[in-house]
């Protein structure tokens, strides 16, 4: 249960790094316009709060990461804290942005806390 609990983390984590390139790095290029369904002349205006987004995204997969490497019942801790702020952002983003966001990060984590709490 631990080894399956650490990959979901790590899989959630890589998600979150994932959605900060898209974000900080791509949100003004085809691939950012095509994940967020923008358009070039919004994306443009809205670049700072894009970047802003991911900072806030790659915290989350720091914070994952930073409990795979602890270890012990502190990364644990701290796998539970961020998994759980994960799930909460999903819920948020998909009431009132997307209702995919529930699927790309509510569900991961999810599934990754349920198999870290079994751990």
């Amino acid at each position: 249960m631990i080894m399956v609990g650490n990959v979901l983390v790590a899989l959630v984590a890589l998600i979150h790094v994932y959605i900060l390139v898209l974000e900080m790095f791509l949100w003004t290029k085809p691939r950012g316009y095509r994940a967020f369904g923008l358009t070039p002349e919004f994306a443009q205006q809205t670049k700072v709060l894009g970047a802003n987004q991911g900072l806030y995204n790659g915290f989350l997969a720091a914070g994952l990461f930073g409990g795979l490497i602890v270890g012990g019942d502190t990364g644990t801790a701290a796998k539970i804290f961020f998994l759980v702020c994960v799930a909460i952002a999903g819920l948020y983003g998909a009431a009132t942005a997307s209702k995919r966001i529930l699927f790309v990060q509510t569900v991961p984590a999810v599934l990754a806390l349920i198999f870290v709490l079994l751990g």
